[in-house]
């Protein structure tokens, strides 16, 4: 079992852009802990910068650069059969810690 890593980015309207990344789970962590754990080290157990991450930003083409902001919101994890897709082929631990740094 793969997991799914969804967030978005919200910018100064409320306007949505959603996203999603697929890490493999070598140890067969389950999304609900995963979603605990991750809630305690994001910035109001929300937020990171996607770029310190490095998971693809996204940002608006068109940004209001005195109202929009740089952070991104984690949505959830969940379980999947979808191959991997993060472009460094990381693990879900090794994201983890990304998640640490980017919460920074």
């Amino acid at each position: 079992m793969n997991i799914c890593f969804e967030y978005l980015y919200r910018d100064a309207g409320n306007f949505k852009n959603w996203g999603e990344v697929v890490f493999v789970n070598p140890n067969n962590l389950k999304p609900d802990e995963l979603n605990s754990l991750v809630e305690n080290l994001l910035i109001d157990h929300l937020y990171f910068v996607a770029e310190k991450a490095n998971v693809p930003s996204l940002y608006f083409e068109k940004q209001v650069s005195h109202l929009d902001h740089g952070w991104h919101e984690f949505s959830r994890f969940s379980a999947t059969e979808e191959i991997a897709s993060d472009s460094l082929s990381r693990d879900i631990d090794v994201f983890i810690e990304s998640l640490k740094f980017a919460a920074s």
